[in-house]
C-alpha cells in the first residue's frame, strides 16, 4: 500500500506499529475486533487463487490482490481494505522523518504559526 515501506528498518517499522496502535486505542472493542477479522480474511482469501496465503505471497502478488479488494463488487470488503489502507498511510506518514521529507510543517497552533 505504501511502496517506500519495503526500505523501512525495524525502528521506523515500530514507530508506524506505534502509530497504529494508538489510532486503535481510541476506537470501540468492536470496531478493533472487526479490522482483525478483516486482517484474517485477507490473509486468506489469496489461498483460493494461488494456494498461499496474504503473508506467503510475492510483492507483485500481493499488490494485485490488494488493488482487486479495494475496488470488490462486495461493499464491506470494499470499506474494510479502505479504512485498512487508511490506518497504514497514518502510520507511514505519521513519522517525523516522513514529514520532514514532504515538507510538512503543521502545528498544534494552526494558521498563526505562518505569522
Amino acid at each position: 500500500m505504501v511502496p517506500d515501506a519495503a526500505t523501512l528498518d525495524e525502528t521506523a517499522w515500530r514507530d508506524v506499529d506505534a502509530a497504529i496502535a494508538q489510532a486503535l486505542a481510541k476506537r470501540p472493542p468492536a470496531a478493533r475486533r472487526q479490522l482483525a477479522m478483516l486482517v484474517r480474511v485477507l490473509d486468506t482469501l489469496p489461498l483460493f487463487r494461488w494456494g498461499r496465503r496474504f503473508h506467503a505471497l510475492g510483492a507483485a502478488r500481493r499488490a494485485r490482490f490488494l488493488d482487486a479488494m479495494q475496488y470488490s463488487p462486495i461493499p464491506l470488503v470494499r470499506r474494510g481494505v479502505w479504512g485498512l489502507r487508511t490506518l497504514i498511510f497514518l502510520g507511514y506518514y505519521a513519522r517525523v522523518e516522513v514529514q520532514t521529507t514532504l515538507g510538512y510543517r503543521a502545528s498544534a497552533r494552526g494558521w498563526a504559526a505562518r505569522r
